[in-house]
């Protein structure tokens, strides 16, 4: 390692949206003094204040812990950030592009091109957004171009595997962590800036630029394409009436398989596996391998029918017509524990439940301001037992603890119809039969 380089290197965060904030409150609590970058003066201001501006447990008291220690500092300033760090992290959003399914870099080129001129001295550059493989490559041609240290910059890929609702724990205890670099110089203080969670004995694979990018992308496409497989079968169990969720626990049970992310139900959503599968078969294609990965578009639309079967299982069940019945839909939020509504399958099915005239009341424990933003046409209520007042049906569509916890018998007083659809199999069925409720989930018989 370079004799003038701290063996503690400081750390700036480029970018404090989700993945960001958690990285640059985490690293502050982990022992490092950080800086964090964003062209949002709002957000600064309020993460400055100690306010974190999404729902994510656990994080709000890190920050008030980094904050008070005073290694944790905000800024909009790039210059302030050249100057002050020895490692910069990229972490700003790769969105879909409008009206196709390649992701948007716009994010992320301007991150770097604001950064590179104010980079006088050596430095490493370590993006961890997902990105289609052959950014890294063209970035760092931009970053050395750029900066007043030219080739003394270097460009490394650390790709982030944070889980909505666990990214505290994803961050400083992660499974393993991916390190894509060029030289032996990028590795170390890569190492460097992650020794506390390295000491934890966290195992590190080095490889290039290249491969660490098709890492995230090619976990969230296995795990998407194992929560589409379950949801294929389950409509293969409606065609011939058997039973999808004593078919994944047969499944589960099964070492080789194994039980996570094959869950049927309504299907993934969120700001990762949707766009991230679109946009890795839209760079495949562009680099010659399309072939290889057209299975990801079968995916996709298997994934998009589980909004619609759940819809026509709603309309079954209210008799062939949504005019005028009374729907509580229990959910927002793409997944629990997570305010976020990217591409949330719960608000897509109640929004086509409204749209097909049911009157729908939504509740969320988390994600109802994001909600109202977002679907202001909806209505919605303070709890579970209040969107179900005088309901012809309930649907269960985000499987928050919350609605798994209520007890049937109670809800039974205010519905005017026991029927639910459970679209996403978190509830028992036997419990809420029982209770007299007619149960119903898409490929359950």
């Amino acid at each position: 390692m370079n004799h003038e380089e701290p063996e503690t290197p400081r750390l700036t965060v480029i970018g404090t949206g989700y993945l960001g904030a958690t990285h640059a409150i985490c690293m502050a609590v982990l022992g490092f003094e950080v800086l964090g970058v964003d062209v949002d003066q709002h957000k600064i201001d309020r993460l400055a204040s100690g306010e974190v501006p999404f729902f994510e447990p656990g994080l709000p008291e890190l920050l008030g812990k980094a904050l008070d220690s005073g290694r944790l500092r905000f800024t909009t300033s790039f210059e302030e950030a050249g100057a002050f760090g020895d490692v910069h992290f990229v972490c700003v959003g790769t969105p879909q592009q409008a009206g196709s399914d390649a992701a948007d870099l716009s994010y992320v080129d301007a991150a770097v091109r604001s950064l590179a001129p104010h980079l006088r001295r050596r430095a490493l550059v370590v993006g961890k957004s997902t990105v289609p493989v052959g950014t890294a490559a063209r970035l760092t041609g931009l970053v050395q171009d750029l900066a007043p240290a030219g080739k003394d910059v270097e460009l490394a890929w650390n790709p982030e595997f944070l889980r909505e609702g666990f990214a505290v724990d994803d961050t400083l205890r992660p499974d393993r962590m991916v390190f894509g670099v060029t030289s032996d110089w990028a590795d170390e203080r890569l190492r460097a800036a992650f020794k506390p969670v390295l000491d934890l004995g966290t195992p590190v694979v080095r490889t290039d630029l290249a491969t660490a990018e098709l890492v995230k992308v090619a976990a969230n496409s296995f795990l998407a394409t194992k929560i589409s497989y379950i949801n294929a079968m389950a409509e293969v169990c409606e065609a011939v009436g058997a039973d999808v969720k004593d078919l994944a626990d047969s499944l589960a049970l099964d070492d080789r398989i194994g039980g996570k992310f094959l869950k049927p139900g309504l299907g993934f959503g969120g700001g990762c596996l949707p766009k991230d599968i679109r946009a890795f078969a839209h760079r495949a294609e562009e680099i010659g391998v399309g072939q290889a990965v057209s299975f990801l578009r079968q995916v996709d639309a298997i994934n998009r029918r589980r909004r619609a079967r759940t819809v026509d299982l709603v309309r079954e069940l209210l008799g062939g017509d949504f005019a005028g019945k009374r729907i509580a839909a229990w959910g927002a939020a793409f997944k629990p524990n997570s305010d976020d509504i990217r591409d949330a399958p719960a608000l897509d099915v109640a929004h086509t439940m409204h749209e097909l005239g049911g009157d729908v009341r939504v509740y969320d424990p988390a994600a109802l301001g994001n909600a109202r933003g977002a679907f202001p046409e909806l209505r919605y209520g303070e709890s579970p037992f209040d969107v179900a007042r005088d309901a012809d049906v309930v649907v269960l569509l985000t499987e928050w603890s919350d609605f798994r916890e209520v007890d049937p018998r109670a809800l039974a007083q205010v519905v005017r119809q026991r029927r639910i659809v459970d679209g996403r199999h978190a509830l028992d069925a036997a419990q809420w039969r029982a209770a007299g409720w007619e149960y119903r989930a898409l490929g359950r018989s």
